[in-house]
């Protein structure tokens, strides 16, 4: 699943701990410079290289790409090393985060992360994009998402633009959209995932049996349990995605 290049730019605006220098991009001959030493790097970590070039989360540092000071010449300046796993973050607890270069899928490597007292690496997102969702999830008191199917979608895009003009959230909104519509107050086993682009709502639930289904609310209607209320959309977010807008993993 390829990250909604838009909603990444919000959730990178909107994530408080998450900073970036605006102008700082990379241009092309210093990434594909990198590269040269790397191999090709994940296309949606070669986006953020040439959009914003240098960030941090929570003061830590996000690896970049620099040309060498006083050559003139582009080249790689940064931690990379590590057999099959190129190492872009370390945070304040010492977990590292890398791509996996072993693992590639349709142009992006997916993220691990290894901490001092793990006995192996555990997986973490699908894509940088998605490393960079799932960090703004954990800021948000969200975990990795409010049930497996939001998580899978949060691993690899902090959400989808469909084709109606609606939207499936991201970490960066969902508190908001969630409490917008007072899902705590009236349904509080559920969650506002998205909304469809004539208002309506699509909630999943976050407790309980079946937290696959995907169920549609019109503006509203939200004032008892939306499997009563609502109408069932499908038993699966994911299958629903693959009628709605095609494949929705790859």
């Amino acid at each position: 699943m390829r990250a909604d290049r838009e909603l990444l730019r919000d959730l990178i605006a909107m994530t408080p701990g998450m900073v970036i220098r605006p102008g700082r991009g990379r241009r092309e001959a210093v990434i594909g410079a990198a590269e040269s030493v790397t191999g090709p790097l994940p296309r949606s970590y070669r986006w953020w290289l040439a959009a914003y070039g240098e960030g941090s989360l929570h003061g830590r540092p996000l690896a970049t790409v620099e040309p060498v000071p006083g050559l003139g010449e582009p080249g790689l300046t940064d931690r990379w090393s590590g057999g099959d796993r190129l190492w872009f973050h370390e945070d304040d607890d010492h977990e590292r985060y890398g791509f996996a270069l072993d693992r590639a899928a349709d142009g992006e490597w997916p993220v691990v992360v290894r901490g001092p007292f793990m006995d192996e690496e555990q997986p973490f997102a699908d894509s940088f994009a998605g490393f960079l969702t799932v960090w703004a999830a954990r800021a948000a008191g969200l975990r990795e998402g409010p049930n497996p199917a939001v998580a899978r979608l949060w691993r690899a895009t902090p959400g989808l633009r469909l084709p109606d003009g609606g939207i499936l959230h991201g970490p960066h909104v969902f508190r908001a959209r969630n409490d917008a519509w007072e899902v705590r107050r009236y349904a509080p086993h559920w969650v506002l995932v998205g909304e469809e682009g004539g208002g309506a709502g699509l909630f999943m639930r976050r407790h309980g049996r079946d937290r696959s289904s995907l169920y549609r609310l019109p503006p509203g209607a939200l004032r008892d349990d939306p499997e009563d209320r609502g109408e069932r959309l499908a038993p699966d977010l994911f299958a629903w995605l693959d009628r709605s807008t095609g494949p929705a993993s790859g």
